[in-house]
């Protein structure tokens, strides 16, 4: 009898081909992200480090007219530079994912690129940008000023983490719907305008009566400002805060927008 000619069993070479390729194209969005967001623009990457300053700068001289010392410590840039810094983060950083495949489209029609591949390219450039500018903000004003804190690095990074898992939550959900439905974009623009009023940026959340209170803790970055700020000043506890909620709901939202994509991303591209 003639013996059966051997199968060769396939290798992982193709996996591996694939995986490389990947990172190559991720490689390559992030070179163009930072190309086209700051690179091109007069005076560069020193503009995601003037917007917060001047902001900073602005409400410290506005409050500090009107009252003696901030609601934590007795350093008004530092205060509202913790409550400012993770919210710009989280606007900015969802606000570039949610654009992703408009902003990637001529691209997502190669076979290589994929949806995924935007995604990580843009939140990998944003979201270092903004930890970037939030470490020489924070850093400049613990040195300058006499700030009287002593911070805890690990609830400082884990506060800007949820910052970050929020961030790529609403944003990748929103890359869905800012696609398949146009008119969103111009309603979350005015749904999304009361945020820098309501997250507790000015003030802290023990200062607002009840039952309005309650309403406000829904929103998921009062809970990452007040993290946040609990790595900067010892002495505040800030029992309202939920690391579980603010974890749900980035992760939640995350999973649903990329189902979504995934199922519906050609359709989109194609329209």
């Amino acid at each position: 009898m003639t013996p059966n000619p051997q199968v060769s069993l396939p290798t992982s070479k193709p996996r591996t081909n694939r995986r490389f390729s990947s990172f190559r194209t991720i490689a390559a969005l992030i070179l163009r992200e930072m190309a086209t967001t700051n690179g091109r623009s007069p005076g560069g990457y020193a503009w995601a480090i003037l917007e917060p300053v001047a902001g900073i700068a602005l409400l410290t001289a506005i409050f500090s007219a009107g009252f003696r010392s901030p609601a934590l410590g007795t350093n008004f840039p530092l205060f509202y530079a913790t409550g400012m810094l993770p919210f710009l983060m989280f606007v900015d950083v969802s606000g570039k994912l949610a654009t992703s495949l408009l902003f990637s489209k001529p691209l997502l029609a190669y076979p290589t690129v994929t949806f995924l591949d935007a995604l990580i390219a843009r939140f990998v450039v944003n979201m270092m940008t903004h930890l970037m500018v939030a470490y020489l903000l924070l850093t400049g004003i613990l040195v300058i000023f006499d700030t009287r804190v002593v911070p805890n690095f690990s609830i400082v990074v884990q506060g800007f983490a949820f910052a970050g898992l929020l961030a790529i939550g609403v944003g990748t959900m929103n890359c869905f719907l800012f696609t398949r439905f146009p008119v969103w974009q111009r309603m979350w623009s005015i749904l999304t305008r009361p945020l820098f009023i309501i997250s507790g940026i000015f003030f802290l959340p023990e200062a607002v009566p009840q039952p309005y209170r309650e309403f406000l803790l829904y929103n998921p970055l009062v809970h990452v400002t007040g993290l946040v700020r609990r790595g900067f000043y010892a002495s505040y506890d800030a029992p309202y805060i939920s690391e579980l909620y603010v974890a749900g709901v980035g992760f939640g939202l995350l999973l649903m927008g990329l189902v979504f994509l995934r199922r519906y991303h050609r359709d989109l591209l194609n329209e």
